[in-house]
Protein backbone atom coordinates (compact mmCIF):
# COMPACT_ATOMS: atom_id res chain seq x y z
CA UNK A 1 0.00 0.00 0.00
CA UNK A 2 2.95 2.08 0.80
CA UNK A 3 4.46 1.75 -3.17
CA UNK A 4 1.63 3.81 -4.62
CA UNK A 5 1.71 6.27 -2.55
CA UNK A 6 5.86 6.87 -3.04
CA UNK A 7 5.25 6.78 -6.88
CA UNK A 8 2.00 9.66 -6.60
CA UNK A 9 4.13 11.49 -4.40
CA UNK A 10 7.40 11.24 -7.04
CA UNK A 11 4.70 12.12 -10.30
CA UNK A 12 4.08 15.19 -8.22
CA UNK A 13 7.62 16.50 -7.16
CA UNK A 14 8.55 15.48 -10.68
CA UNK A 15 5.53 18.21 -12.70
CA UNK A 16 6.65 20.77 -9.56
CA UNK A 17 10.10 20.37 -10.56
CA UNK A 18 9.55 21.09 -14.44
CA UNK A 19 7.27 23.69 -13.93
CA UNK A 20 9.82 25.42 -11.88
CA UNK A 21 11.96 24.10 -14.42
CA UNK A 22 10.31 26.35 -17.11
CA UNK A 23 9.75 29.15 -16.10
CA UNK A 24 12.60 29.90 -13.43
CA UNK A 25 14.92 27.18 -13.93
CA UNK A 26 16.24 26.60 -10.13
CA UNK A 27 16.26 30.87 -9.23
CA UNK A 28 13.91 31.45 -6.36
CA UNK A 29 14.43 34.76 -5.93
CA UNK A 30 11.50 36.19 -5.35
CA UNK A 31 11.74 39.42 -8.54
CA UNK A 32 12.52 36.31 -10.65
CA UNK A 33 9.03 35.01 -9.59
CA UNK A 34 6.72 38.19 -10.28
CA UNK A 35 8.55 38.64 -13.70
CA UNK A 36 7.28 35.07 -14.92
CA UNK A 37 3.74 35.12 -13.40
CA UNK A 38 3.25 38.63 -15.10
CA UNK A 39 4.54 37.28 -18.77
CA UNK A 40 1.80 34.40 -17.82
CA UNK A 41 -0.90 36.64 -17.33
CA UNK A 42 -0.36 38.41 -20.50
CA UNK A 43 0.12 35.43 -22.37
CA UNK A 44 -3.35 34.33 -21.40
CA UNK A 45 -5.23 37.93 -21.86
CA UNK A 46 -3.33 37.94 -25.51
CA UNK A 47 -5.20 34.19 -25.82
CA UNK A 48 -7.97 34.77 -24.96
CA UNK A 49 -8.23 38.35 -27.11
CA UNK A 50 -7.05 36.92 -29.87
CA UNK A 51 -9.95 34.03 -29.69
CA UNK A 52 -12.13 37.51 -29.49
CA UNK A 53 -10.97 38.60 -32.66
CA UNK A 54 -10.92 35.56 -34.18
CA UNK A 55 -14.79 34.89 -33.72
CA UNK A 56 -15.45 39.05 -34.64
CA UNK A 57 -13.67 38.50 -38.18
CA UNK A 58 -15.64 34.94 -38.41
CA UNK A 59 -18.93 37.09 -38.12
CA UNK A 60 -17.68 39.64 -40.02
CA UNK A 61 -16.56 37.06 -43.33
CA UNK A 62 -19.50 34.53 -42.47
CA UNK A 63 -22.52 36.28 -41.38
CA UNK A 64 -25.34 34.86 -39.44
CA UNK A 65 -28.17 33.36 -41.77
CA UNK A 66 -30.98 35.78 -40.45
CA UNK A 67 -29.06 38.58 -41.79
CA UNK A 68 -27.42 36.87 -44.71
CA UNK A 69 -31.46 36.77 -45.76
CA UNK A 70 -32.57 40.20 -44.74
CA UNK A 71 -29.38 41.71 -46.60
CA UNK A 72 -30.49 39.85 -49.74
CA UNK A 73 -34.17 40.68 -49.85
CA UNK A 74 -32.87 44.31 -49.61
CA UNK A 75 -30.41 44.21 -52.54
CA UNK A 76 -33.07 42.63 -54.41
CA UNK A 77 -35.59 45.23 -54.31
CA UNK A 78 -33.90 48.35 -52.58
CA UNK A 79 -31.62 48.98 -55.78
CA UNK A 80 -30.41 52.78 -56.92
CA UNK A 81 -31.67 53.80 -59.75
CA UNK A 82 -29.76 56.98 -61.19
CA UNK A 83 -31.76 60.07 -61.74
CA UNK A 84 -33.67 61.21 -65.01
CA UNK A 85 -33.71 64.69 -65.53
CA UNK A 86 -34.70 66.77 -69.08
CA UNK A 87 -31.88 69.09 -71.10
CA UNK A 88 -32.70 71.64 -68.58
CA UNK A 89 -31.58 69.65 -65.66
CA UNK A 90 -35.28 69.23 -64.46
CA UNK A 91 -36.15 65.94 -62.46
CA UNK A 92 -37.98 64.01 -64.37
CA UNK A 93 -37.71 60.57 -62.02
CA UNK A 94 -35.83 60.35 -59.05
CA UNK A 95 -35.12 58.06 -56.06
CA UNK A 96 -36.44 58.60 -52.31
CA UNK A 97 -35.60 56.20 -49.28
CA UNK A 98 -38.89 54.89 -47.41
CA UNK A 99 -39.01 51.83 -45.14
CA UNK A 100 -40.53 48.84 -45.42
CA UNK A 101 -41.84 46.15 -42.89
CA UNK A 102 -40.76 42.72 -42.76
CA UNK A 103 -41.14 39.51 -40.35
CA UNK A 104 -39.32 36.76 -39.24
CA UNK A 105 -41.65 34.21 -38.44
CA UNK A 106 -39.69 31.79 -36.30
CA UNK A 107 -38.99 34.66 -34.05
CA UNK A 108 -42.43 35.32 -33.62
CA UNK A 109 -43.57 34.21 -30.09
CA UNK A 110 -47.44 34.92 -29.93
CA UNK A 111 -48.91 35.71 -33.93
CA UNK A 112 -52.30 35.66 -32.76
CA UNK A 113 -50.82 39.02 -30.90
CA UNK A 114 -48.30 40.29 -33.33
CA UNK A 115 -51.88 40.09 -36.03
CA UNK A 116 -53.77 42.13 -33.43
CA UNK A 117 -51.11 45.13 -33.42
CA UNK A 118 -50.09 45.04 -36.49
CA UNK A 119 -53.55 45.60 -37.91
CA UNK A 120 -53.80 48.18 -35.78
CA UNK A 121 -50.88 50.29 -36.77
CA UNK A 122 -51.08 49.75 -40.21
CA UNK A 123 -55.03 49.09 -40.99
CA UNK A 124 -54.48 48.47 -45.12
CA UNK A 125 -53.01 45.27 -43.95
CA UNK A 126 -54.77 42.03 -44.55
CA UNK A 127 -55.56 40.25 -40.89
CA UNK A 128 -55.40 36.50 -42.70
CA UNK A 129 -53.13 36.87 -44.84
CA UNK A 130 -51.02 38.43 -42.34
CA UNK A 131 -51.50 35.51 -40.19
CA UNK A 132 -50.45 33.06 -42.49
CA UNK A 133 -47.22 34.68 -43.73
CA UNK A 134 -46.22 34.77 -40.13
CA UNK A 135 -47.55 31.22 -39.10
CA UNK A 136 -45.41 30.12 -41.99
CA UNK A 137 -42.34 29.35 -40.01
CA UNK A 138 -39.96 30.93 -43.04
CA UNK A 139 -36.81 33.07 -42.24
CA UNK A 140 -37.62 36.34 -43.96
CA UNK A 141 -41.41 37.41 -45.07
CA UNK A 142 -42.17 41.23 -46.40
CA UNK A 143 -45.06 42.43 -44.60
CA UNK A 144 -45.85 45.87 -46.20
CA UNK A 145 -44.12 47.53 -48.63
CA UNK A 146 -43.49 51.30 -48.47
CA UNK A 147 -44.78 52.29 -45.16
CA UNK A 148 -45.37 55.77 -43.97
CA UNK A 149 -42.63 56.90 -41.14
CA UNK A 150 -45.66 57.10 -38.66
CA UNK A 151 -46.78 53.49 -39.04
CA UNK A 152 -42.80 52.59 -38.53
CA UNK A 153 -42.87 54.45 -35.48
CA UNK A 154 -45.88 53.10 -33.59
CA UNK A 155 -44.75 49.47 -35.19
CA UNK A 156 -41.62 50.49 -33.58
CA UNK A 157 -42.70 51.69 -30.16
CA UNK A 158 -44.74 47.95 -30.40
CA UNK A 159 -41.54 46.34 -29.63
CA UNK A 160 -42.45 43.30 -31.17
CA UNK A 161 -39.59 40.26 -31.88
CA UNK A 162 -39.28 39.25 -35.00
CA UNK A 163 -40.44 42.48 -36.74
CA UNK A 164 -38.57 45.08 -38.74
CA UNK A 165 -37.71 47.73 -40.99
CA UNK A 166 -35.63 47.90 -44.05
CA UNK A 167 -35.03 50.60 -45.99
CA UNK A 168 -36.00 50.84 -49.29
CA UNK A 169 -35.17 52.86 -52.72
CA UNK A 170 -38.99 53.91 -53.96
CA UNK A 171 -38.91 55.43 -57.66
CA UNK A 172 -41.17 58.84 -57.99
CA UNK A 173 -41.79 61.00 -60.68
CA UNK A 174 -42.47 64.83 -59.82
CA UNK A 175 -44.72 65.88 -63.07
CA UNK A 176 -46.99 62.79 -62.62
CA UNK A 177 -48.25 61.69 -66.10
CA UNK A 178 -46.71 64.64 -67.57
CA UNK A 179 -43.81 62.73 -69.37
CA UNK A 180 -45.10 58.98 -68.30
CA UNK A 181 -44.74 57.28 -71.91
CA UNK A 182 -41.23 58.96 -72.12
CA UNK A 183 -39.72 57.74 -68.55
CA UNK A 184 -42.01 54.55 -68.10
CA UNK A 185 -42.40 53.57 -64.69
CA UNK A 186 -40.99 50.70 -62.09
CA UNK A 187 -42.53 47.66 -60.34
CA UNK A 188 -42.63 47.22 -56.74
CA UNK A 189 -39.02 45.90 -56.47
CA UNK A 190 -37.73 49.60 -58.56
CA UNK A 191 -36.53 47.35 -62.04
CA UNK A 192 -38.19 48.97 -65.29
CA UNK A 193 -41.04 48.11 -66.81
CA UNK A 194 -41.47 50.62 -69.51
CA UNK A 195 -40.11 53.58 -71.49
CA UNK A 196 -36.38 55.14 -70.28
CA UNK A 197 -36.52 53.16 -67.10
CA UNK A 198 -36.90 49.59 -68.80
CA UNK A 199 -34.35 50.82 -71.42
CA UNK A 200 -31.90 51.58 -68.21
CA UNK A 201 -32.27 47.79 -67.22
CA UNK A 202 -31.78 46.61 -70.14
CA UNK A 203 -28.34 48.64 -70.88
CA UNK A 204 -26.98 46.71 -67.67
CA UNK A 205 -28.04 48.58 -64.91
CA UNK A 206 -29.84 44.78 -63.41
CA UNK A 207 -26.41 43.44 -63.71
CA UNK A 208 -24.95 46.21 -62.04
CA UNK A 209 -27.55 45.85 -58.82
CA UNK A 210 -26.66 42.24 -58.84
CA UNK A 211 -23.01 42.58 -58.72
CA UNK A 212 -23.80 45.42 -55.73
CA UNK A 213 -22.40 48.48 -57.73
CA UNK A 214 -25.18 50.10 -58.28
CA UNK A 215 -25.05 52.61 -55.54
CA UNK A 216 -25.83 56.11 -55.53
CA UNK A 217 -22.76 57.41 -55.30
CA UNK A 218 -21.56 55.72 -58.56
CA UNK A 219 -24.60 56.81 -61.08
CA UNK A 220 -24.74 60.07 -62.85
CA UNK A 221 -28.44 61.39 -64.29
CA UNK A 222 -29.53 60.29 -67.26
CA UNK A 223 -30.38 63.45 -69.34
CA UNK A 224 -32.62 63.11 -71.73
CA UNK A 225 -33.59 65.08 -74.96
CA UNK A 226 -37.00 66.06 -73.75
CA UNK A 227 -38.00 69.87 -72.58
CA UNK A 228 -40.17 69.72 -69.50
CA UNK A 229 -41.80 72.80 -70.44
CA UNK A 230 -42.89 72.44 -74.13
CA UNK A 231 -44.15 68.99 -72.74
CA UNK A 232 -46.20 70.76 -70.51
CA UNK A 233 -47.78 73.17 -73.42
CA UNK A 234 -48.15 70.27 -75.54
CA UNK A 235 -49.92 68.08 -73.43
CA UNK A 236 -52.27 70.69 -72.13
CA UNK A 237 -52.67 72.26 -75.76
CA UNK A 238 -53.96 68.30 -76.68
CA UNK A 239 -56.01 67.78 -73.68
CA UNK A 240 -57.85 70.76 -74.37
CA UNK A 241 -58.36 69.84 -78.36
CA UNK A 242 -59.39 66.03 -77.08
CA UNK A 243 -61.94 67.73 -75.48
CA UNK A 244 -62.96 70.31 -77.98
CA UNK A 245 -63.24 67.78 -80.70
CA UNK A 246 -64.53 64.81 -78.43
CA UNK A 247 -61.57 62.65 -79.77
CA UNK A 248 -61.16 59.76 -78.29
CA UNK A 249 -57.42 60.14 -78.28
CA UNK A 250 -54.85 62.97 -79.26
CA UNK A 251 -51.29 62.74 -79.37
CA UNK A 252 -48.34 65.09 -80.56
CA UNK A 253 -44.80 65.03 -80.76
CA UNK A 254 -42.07 68.14 -81.41
CA UNK A 255 -38.56 66.54 -83.06
CA UNK A 256 -35.54 68.65 -83.76
CA UNK A 257 -34.98 67.50 -87.69
CA UNK A 258 -30.83 68.43 -87.45
CA UNK A 259 -30.49 66.17 -84.64
CA UNK A 260 -33.16 63.67 -84.40
CA UNK A 261 -34.03 64.68 -80.90
CA UNK A 262 -37.30 64.11 -79.45
CA UNK A 263 -37.94 67.76 -77.42
CA UNK A 264 -41.81 66.39 -76.35
CA UNK A 265 -43.49 63.76 -76.76
CA UNK A 266 -47.59 62.94 -75.15
CA UNK A 267 -50.02 60.03 -75.73
CA UNK A 268 -53.48 61.33 -73.92
CA UNK A 269 -55.00 59.53 -72.29
CA UNK A 270 -51.49 58.75 -70.65
CA UNK A 271 -51.07 57.92 -66.90
CA UNK A 272 -49.67 58.16 -63.51
CA UNK A 273 -45.90 56.54 -63.48
CA UNK A 274 -46.74 56.77 -59.60
CA UNK A 275 -49.41 54.44 -60.11
CA UNK A 276 -48.07 52.05 -62.45
CA UNK A 277 -51.54 50.05 -62.70
CA UNK A 278 -52.95 52.72 -64.64
CA UNK A 279 -50.05 51.73 -67.17
CA UNK A 280 -52.66 48.33 -67.84
CA UNK A 281 -55.77 49.93 -69.42
CA UNK A 282 -55.17 49.50 -73.21
CA UNK A 283 -56.43 53.19 -74.00
CA UNK A 284 -53.29 54.37 -72.40
CA UNK A 285 -50.50 53.04 -74.60
CA UNK A 286 -48.22 55.24 -76.15
CA UNK A 287 -49.72 55.83 -79.93
CA UNK A 288 -46.46 57.28 -81.52
CA UNK A 289 -44.43 54.54 -80.80
CA UNK A 290 -46.28 51.63 -80.30
CA UNK A 291 -49.45 51.85 -82.62
CA UNK A 292 -48.86 51.93 -86.12
CA UNK A 293 -51.70 53.70 -88.38
CA UNK A 294 -52.31 54.59 -91.98
CA UNK A 295 -51.41 58.06 -91.46
CA UNK A 296 -53.26 59.46 -94.36
CA UNK A 297 -51.89 62.33 -97.10
CA UNK A 298 -48.87 62.83 -94.91
CA UNK A 299 -47.79 60.30 -96.72
CA UNK A 300 -48.02 62.36 -100.25
CA UNK A 301 -45.07 64.12 -98.70
CA UNK A 302 -42.84 60.87 -99.23
CA UNK A 303 -44.57 60.38 -102.71
CA UNK A 304 -43.81 63.58 -104.09
CA UNK A 305 -40.42 63.72 -102.96
CA UNK A 306 -39.98 60.44 -104.59
CA UNK A 307 -41.11 61.68 -107.50
CA UNK A 308 -38.63 65.33 -107.86
CA UNK A 309 -35.97 62.32 -106.51
CA UNK A 310 -35.90 60.55 -109.24
CA UNK A 311 -35.63 63.60 -111.55
CA UNK A 312 -38.03 61.90 -114.28
CA UNK A 313 -40.36 64.91 -112.71
CA UNK A 314 -39.84 68.09 -112.03
CA UNK A 315 -41.92 70.81 -110.39
CA UNK A 316 -43.10 72.03 -113.77
CA UNK A 317 -44.88 68.65 -114.14
CA UNK A 318 -48.56 67.60 -114.94
CA UNK A 319 -51.01 65.10 -113.62
CA UNK A 320 -54.31 64.20 -115.38
CA UNK A 321 -56.80 64.52 -112.35
CA UNK A 322 -59.90 64.86 -114.50
CA UNK A 323 -60.93 61.61 -113.91
CA UNK A 324 -60.69 58.96 -111.28
CA UNK A 325 -58.35 56.19 -111.33
CA UNK A 326 -59.88 52.65 -111.72
CA UNK A 327 -58.79 49.49 -110.31
CA UNK A 328 -61.72 46.60 -110.43
CA UNK A 329 -64.30 47.94 -107.82
CA UNK A 330 -61.93 50.43 -106.69
CA UNK A 331 -62.26 53.88 -107.49
CA UNK A 332 -59.54 56.32 -106.47
CA UNK A 333 -61.10 60.11 -106.36
CA UNK A 334 -59.76 63.32 -105.01
CA UNK A 335 -61.32 64.76 -101.22
CA UNK A 336 -60.59 68.40 -102.87
CA UNK A 337 -61.56 67.45 -106.87
CA UNK A 338 -60.30 69.79 -109.51
CA UNK A 339 -61.17 67.77 -112.43
CA UNK A 340 -58.39 69.29 -113.92
CA UNK A 341 -54.84 68.51 -115.16
CA UNK A 342 -53.03 70.10 -111.70
CA UNK A 343 -48.77 70.67 -111.57
CA UNK A 344 -47.28 68.76 -108.92
CA UNK A 345 -47.75 71.37 -106.70
CA UNK A 346 -50.93 71.65 -107.35
CA UNK A 347 -50.73 68.02 -106.46
CA UNK A 348 -49.59 69.12 -103.40
CA UNK A 349 -51.44 72.10 -102.13
CA UNK A 350 -54.98 70.40 -103.25
CA UNK A 351 -53.75 66.88 -102.04
CA UNK A 352 -54.60 65.49 -104.97
CA UNK A 353 -55.18 61.48 -104.97
CA UNK A 354 -55.44 60.60 -108.28
CA UNK A 355 -51.79 62.85 -109.11
CA UNK A 356 -49.82 61.10 -106.07
CA UNK A 357 -51.04 57.66 -107.56
CA UNK A 358 -49.79 58.62 -111.05
CA UNK A 359 -46.54 59.54 -110.14
CA UNK A 360 -45.96 56.46 -107.79
CA UNK A 361 -47.06 54.35 -111.12
CA UNK A 362 -44.97 56.28 -113.21
CA UNK A 363 -41.65 55.14 -111.11
CA UNK A 364 -43.01 51.49 -110.53
CA UNK A 365 -44.21 49.45 -107.57
CA UNK A 366 -40.47 48.15 -107.19
CA UNK A 367 -38.84 51.80 -107.13
CA UNK A 368 -41.33 52.57 -105.02
CA UNK A 369 -41.09 49.81 -102.02
CA UNK A 370 -37.27 50.28 -102.33
CA UNK A 371 -37.38 54.20 -101.89
CA UNK A 372 -40.01 53.78 -98.75
CA UNK A 373 -37.66 50.87 -97.60
CA UNK A 374 -34.65 53.72 -97.81
CA UNK A 375 -37.07 56.12 -95.65
CA UNK A 376 -37.45 53.55 -92.93
CA UNK A 377 -40.86 53.00 -93.36
CA UNK A 378 -40.94 49.16 -93.74
CA UNK A 379 -38.87 48.19 -91.19
CA UNK A 380 -39.32 48.11 -87.36
CA UNK A 381 -38.14 51.75 -85.90
CA UNK A 382 -36.10 51.42 -82.64
CA UNK A 383 -35.37 54.20 -80.36
CA UNK A 384 -34.92 53.97 -76.22
CA UNK A 385 -38.18 52.99 -76.09
CA UNK A 386 -38.27 49.27 -75.79
CA UNK A 387 -41.93 49.57 -76.96
CA UNK A 388 -42.59 49.62 -80.29
CA UNK A 389 -44.46 48.01 -83.61
CA UNK A 390 -43.45 46.48 -86.89
CA UNK A 391 -45.22 48.38 -89.57
CA UNK A 392 -48.16 46.74 -91.48
CA UNK A 393 -47.02 46.23 -95.16
CA UNK A 394 -48.72 44.13 -97.79
CA UNK A 395 -47.93 40.58 -98.28
CA UNK A 396 -48.62 40.34 -101.67
CA UNK A 397 -47.34 44.34 -103.40
CA UNK A 398 -48.85 45.38 -106.60
CA UNK A 399 -50.09 48.18 -108.44
CA UNK A 400 -53.28 48.63 -106.41
CA UNK A 401 -50.42 49.06 -102.86
CA UNK A 402 -48.48 51.10 -104.80
CA UNK A 403 -51.61 53.50 -105.64
CA UNK A 404 -53.01 53.80 -102.22
CA UNK A 405 -49.51 53.91 -100.58
CA UNK A 406 -49.15 56.92 -102.51
CA UNK A 407 -51.56 58.47 -100.49
CA UNK A 408 -50.92 57.35 -97.33
CA UNK A 409 -53.57 54.10 -96.93
CA UNK A 410 -52.40 50.31 -97.12
CA UNK A 411 -49.43 50.69 -94.92
CA UNK A 412 -49.32 51.59 -91.15
CA UNK A 413 -46.35 53.20 -89.16
CA UNK A 414 -45.83 54.32 -86.06
CA UNK A 415 -46.31 58.01 -85.91
CA UNK A 416 -42.43 58.86 -85.09
CA UNK A 417 -41.31 56.71 -87.69
CA UNK A 418 -43.37 59.20 -90.54
CA UNK A 419 -41.72 61.72 -88.80
CA UNK A 420 -38.49 60.37 -89.01
CA UNK A 421 -39.03 60.25 -92.68
CA UNK A 422 -40.63 63.78 -93.16
CA UNK A 423 -37.51 65.52 -91.44
CA UNK A 424 -35.87 63.88 -93.91
CA UNK A 425 -36.89 65.21 -96.80
CA UNK A 426 -36.53 69.12 -95.21
CA UNK A 427 -33.17 68.71 -93.15
CA UNK A 428 -31.23 68.14 -96.41
CA UNK A 429 -32.09 64.27 -97.06
CA UNK A 430 -30.44 63.00 -94.08
CA UNK A 431 -32.42 59.78 -92.42
CA UNK A 432 -31.62 60.26 -88.32
CA UNK A 433 -32.70 58.11 -86.23
CA UNK A 434 -34.74 59.71 -83.73
CA UNK A 435 -33.56 59.59 -79.54
CA UNK A 436 -34.99 60.82 -76.35
CA UNK A 437 -31.26 61.43 -75.04
CA UNK A 438 -29.44 64.60 -75.61
CA UNK A 439 -27.56 64.82 -79.03
CA UNK A 440 -25.61 67.09 -80.76
CA UNK A 441 -25.80 68.20 -84.14
CA UNK A 442 -22.15 66.62 -84.85
CA UNK A 443 -23.19 63.80 -82.80
CA UNK A 444 -26.35 63.38 -85.32
CA UNK A 445 -24.29 63.65 -88.62
CA UNK A 446 -22.29 60.57 -87.81
CA UNK A 447 -25.66 58.92 -87.68
CA UNK A 448 -27.07 60.57 -90.86
CA UNK A 449 -28.13 58.75 -93.84
CA UNK A 450 -28.30 60.40 -97.05
CA UNK A 451 -31.36 59.35 -98.64
CA UNK A 452 -32.63 62.56 -100.74
CA UNK A 453 -30.59 65.01 -103.08
CA UNK A 454 -30.23 68.50 -101.08
CA UNK A 455 -32.21 69.99 -103.95
CA UNK A 456 -35.23 67.89 -103.63
CA UNK A 457 -34.99 68.74 -99.99
CA UNK A 458 -35.38 72.49 -100.95
CA UNK A 459 -38.04 71.46 -103.21
CA UNK A 460 -39.83 70.06 -100.69
CA UNK A 461 -39.78 72.82 -97.93
CA UNK A 462 -40.69 75.07 -100.57
CA UNK A 463 -44.28 73.08 -101.41
CA UNK A 464 -44.62 72.69 -97.43
CA UNK A 465 -44.58 76.36 -96.98
CA UNK A 466 -46.53 76.55 -100.19
CA UNK A 467 -49.47 74.42 -98.88
CA UNK A 468 -49.69 76.76 -95.59
CA UNK A 469 -49.85 79.61 -98.37
CA UNK A 470 -52.55 78.29 -100.92
CA UNK A 471 -53.31 75.06 -99.46
CA UNK A 472 -55.02 72.59 -97.17
CA UNK A 473 -52.43 73.54 -94.70
CA UNK A 474 -53.50 77.38 -94.28
CA UNK A 475 -55.01 77.31 -90.41
CA UNK A 476 -51.69 76.71 -88.93
CA UNK A 477 -49.83 79.72 -90.36
CA UNK A 478 -48.66 81.78 -87.44
CA UNK A 479 -46.95 84.52 -87.92
CA UNK A 480 -43.25 85.10 -88.08
CA UNK A 481 -42.78 81.54 -87.89
CA UNK A 482 -42.96 80.60 -91.41
CA UNK A 483 -44.67 77.43 -91.31
CA UNK A 484 -44.76 74.58 -94.04
CA UNK A 485 -46.76 71.99 -93.43
CA UNK A 486 -49.06 68.73 -95.09
CA UNK A 487 -52.48 67.73 -93.76
CA UNK A 488 -53.30 63.76 -93.63
CA UNK A 489 -57.11 62.22 -92.83
CA UNK A 490 -57.32 58.56 -93.35
CA UNK A 491 -60.60 56.74 -92.55
CA UNK A 492 -60.18 53.79 -89.87
CA UNK A 493 -61.02 50.42 -90.86
CA UNK A 494 -64.03 49.37 -88.66
CA UNK A 495 -65.08 45.36 -89.34
CA UNK A 496 -62.82 44.99 -92.38
CA UNK A 497 -63.96 47.82 -93.84
CA UNK A 498 -63.04 52.12 -93.86
CA UNK A 499 -65.65 54.05 -92.18
CA UNK A 500 -66.65 57.12 -93.52
CA UNK A 501 -67.25 58.80 -89.73
CA UNK A 502 -64.31 57.35 -88.09
CA UNK A 503 -61.30 59.49 -89.15
CA UNK A 504 -57.78 59.78 -87.96
CA UNK A 505 -56.08 63.36 -88.80
CA UNK A 506 -52.78 64.21 -88.68
CA UNK A 507 -51.03 67.42 -89.33
CA UNK A 508 -47.02 67.64 -89.87
CA UNK A 509 -45.49 71.04 -89.17
CA UNK A 510 -41.90 72.49 -89.74
CA UNK A 511 -40.31 75.87 -89.00
CA UNK A 512 -39.37 77.49 -90.17
CA UNK A 513 -40.03 76.26 -93.82
CA UNK A 514 -36.87 78.35 -95.24
CA UNK A 515 -34.64 76.53 -92.91
CA UNK A 516 -36.32 74.02 -90.42
CA UNK A 517 -35.14 73.77 -86.83
CA UNK A 518 -38.08 71.26 -85.62
CA UNK A 519 -41.23 69.62 -86.54
CA UNK A 520 -44.27 69.09 -84.97
CA UNK A 521 -46.69 66.50 -85.35
CA UNK A 522 -50.67 66.64 -84.11
CA UNK A 523 -53.39 63.58 -84.09
CA UNK A 524 -56.38 63.38 -83.32
CA UNK A 525 -58.56 60.33 -83.10
CA UNK A 526 -61.74 60.53 -84.15
CA UNK A 527 -63.16 63.86 -83.90
CA UNK A 528 -66.23 64.80 -84.33
CA UNK A 529 -67.37 67.74 -86.57
CA UNK A 530 -68.36 70.87 -85.35
CA UNK A 531 -70.47 73.77 -85.77
CA UNK A 532 -67.08 75.91 -86.33
CA UNK A 533 -65.88 73.66 -88.48
CA UNK A 534 -68.45 73.70 -90.81
CA UNK A 535 -69.27 69.97 -90.11
CA UNK A 536 -65.95 68.57 -91.15
CA UNK A 537 -64.05 66.31 -89.19
CA UNK A 538 -61.10 66.63 -91.70
CA UNK A 539 -57.16 67.42 -90.66
CA UNK A 540 -57.17 70.99 -91.90
CA UNK A 541 -60.04 71.90 -89.62
CA UNK A 542 -58.95 70.09 -86.28
CA UNK A 543 -54.94 69.02 -86.31
CA UNK A 544 -54.42 72.16 -88.36
CA UNK A 545 -54.97 75.21 -85.78
CA UNK A 546 -54.26 72.65 -82.54
CA UNK A 547 -51.00 72.91 -84.40
CA UNK A 548 -50.90 76.39 -84.62
CA UNK A 549 -51.94 76.32 -81.11
CA UNK A 550 -48.70 74.86 -80.09
CA UNK A 551 -46.14 75.91 -82.16
CA UNK A 552 -47.37 79.75 -81.08
CA UNK A 553 -46.64 78.55 -77.43
CA UNK A 554 -43.68 76.77 -78.21
CA UNK A 555 -41.44 78.44 -80.19
CA UNK A 556 -40.70 81.21 -77.83
CA UNK A 557 -39.39 78.40 -75.54
CA UNK A 558 -37.33 76.73 -78.49
CA UNK A 559 -35.19 80.20 -78.57
CA UNK A 560 -37.02 81.03 -81.78
CA UNK A 561 -36.97 84.78 -82.74
CA UNK A 562 -40.21 85.84 -84.99
CA UNK A 563 -39.85 87.37 -88.44
CA UNK A 564 -41.88 89.41 -90.28
CA UNK A 565 -42.55 90.32 -93.83
CA UNK A 566 -41.56 87.61 -95.42
CA UNK A 567 -41.63 86.97 -98.69
CA UNK A 568 -43.51 83.98 -99.89
CA UNK A 569 -42.12 81.13 -100.66
CA UNK A 570 -41.50 81.39 -104.40
CA UNK A 571 -39.13 84.32 -103.41
CA UNK A 572 -37.72 83.23 -100.02
CA UNK A 573 -37.48 79.49 -100.84
CA UNK A 574 -37.24 79.17 -104.66
CA UNK A 575 -34.87 82.00 -105.57
CA UNK A 576 -32.44 81.12 -103.12
CA UNK A 577 -32.56 77.58 -103.85
CA UNK A 578 -31.65 78.83 -108.24
CA UNK A 579 -28.59 80.82 -106.08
Amino acid sequence: MHAPRGDAMDETTWRQRAVEGLFHGRITDRVAKSRVRIGMAIAVFILVYGVIATRLVMFALIPDPQVVRRGTAQDRVSTARPDIIDRNGEILATDVRTPSLFAEPRRIIDVDEAVELLTAAVPELDANELRERLSSRRGFVWLKREISPAQQREIHRLGLPGVGFLTENKRIYPNGPVVSHVTGHVNIDNQGMAGIERWLDGRGLADLHTAGFATDRLQKPVELSVDLRVQYALREELTAAREKYKAIAAAGLVTNVRTGEVIAMVSEPDYDPNDPRQALDKSRINRLTTGVFEMGSTFKALTVAMALDSGKMTLASTFDARQPLHYGKFEINDYHAQKRVLTLPEVFTYSSNIGVARMALTLGVDHHKAFLKKMGQLDRMRSELPESTDPLVPKHWGEINTVTIAYGHGLSVAPLQAVMGIGALVNGGKLIPPTFLKRSEMEAVLLAKPVVKPETSEKMRYLLRLNVEKGTGSRADVTGYYVGAKTGTSEKVVNGHYSKTKLLTNFTAVMPADNPRYLVLIMLDEPQPLAETKGYATSGWNAAPVTASVIARIAPMLGMTPRFDLPPAERLILVKSAQ
